[in-house]
């Protein structure tokens, strides 16, 4: 197989179109769409269809730039470290992370990043469903309690616990009794089993407000207007100052942050960087941790004991 055909046919999928290629590398039109023909005259097969106006890969064509894409840009990448000498980080890393992380957090952790590697090009993007990281060109992936993905390896950097807690003014109810609650707009629940120092019980909720960001649900909780499940490190200063109450730890499994990235792909100095800087951030990976990181001051995080 003709390595630089294949490199051309990757460039021109990977930017969605002849033209979109020719512009970002400086090449010819004429000789990316030469050089793709003779790719397919050579494998027996049509990769890209033609006619459109858009570029569309055929099943064949998407197969093999899932699976040849990521190694070719590892094996440039790997020829450009040898080349200067080093393995210095260098390149453009693309990453996925939920919501609620991305917006307490990795705004700091991605400045730091780039800080620290200032010839990697970081770009990070906010999505709390399961992307598709080969489909969508992302090199690294942040998820909550993912589902199991033999596609898929990495480490739990964070533990978090989700707890019950409601402005100091609300009356927790009685067993039985309904409690106004503020949840996210998703969940769709009837009662939080919560356990306390008194022991577990059941909390049944009438979902009074509905917001779609956990940040919003803790601010209209601050507010008074009901009770809310909320994680444990976005709501620990409030917590240590009295602005809420804990009413109890959610009876469930703890939250868990996973980095993830894709089994068969050779993991790259950004990405092993990367990994490195969220170790480095929480060496611990703790709901107190998280909460130091995103509100740091001297003497930490007062993180309220539920048992």
């Amino acid at each position: 197989m003709d390595l630089l055909a294949l490199a051309d046919f990757t460039l021109v999928a990977r930017h969605g179109g002849f033209g979109r290629a020719a512009r970002a590398s400086g090449r010819p039109k004429a000789t990316l769409s030469r050089r793709v023909a003779e790719l397919e005259a050579s494998l027996d097969i049509r990769l890209i269809e033609r006619g459109g106006r858009t570029l569309k890969l055929t099943e064949e064509g998407r197969a093999l730039f899932e699976r040849t894409g990521a190694l070719l840009t590892e094996l440039d990448e790997t020829v450009g470290a040898i080349a200067s000498g080093g393995d210095q980080p260098r390149g453009r890393l693309r990453i996925s992370a939920p919501l609620l992380f991305s917006q307490t957090a990795m705004g700091k952790l991605a400045a730091t990043f780039a800080l620290r590697y200032p010839e990697v090009r970081l770009e990070v993007t906010t999505d709390d469903r399961a992307v598709d990281m080969v489909e969508e060109g992302y090199d690294l992936v942040i998820r909550v309690n993912p589902d199991p993905d033999e596609s898929l390896v990495g480490r739990i950097f964070l533990r978090d616990q989700l707890v019950v807690v409601a402005s100091p003014s609300l009356t927790r109810p009685a067993d039985g009794a309904l409690v106004p609650a503020v949840v996210r707009s998703t969940e769709q629940i009837a009662a939080w089993d919560v356990m306390a120092a008194m022991g577990s019980s059941r909390i049944a909720i009438d979902p009074i407000l509905r917001l779609s960001s956990l940040i919003m649900v803790r601010d209209a909780v601050r507010a008074g207007v009901g009770a809310a499940c909320l994680p444990l490190s976005l709501v620990s200063r409030d917590l240590a100052a009295g602005r809420l109450a804990h009413w109890g730890d959610l009876d469930a499994p703890a939250v868990a942050l996973w980095a993830l990235y894709p089994s068969r792909r050779l993991l790259s100095a950004r990405v092993s960087a990367f990994l490195d800087h969220l170790k480095q951030a929480f060496p611990v990976g703790t709901p107190a941790e998280l909460a130091a990181y995103v509100e740091p001051r001297d003497d930490g995080p007062i993180i309220p004991s539920a048992r």
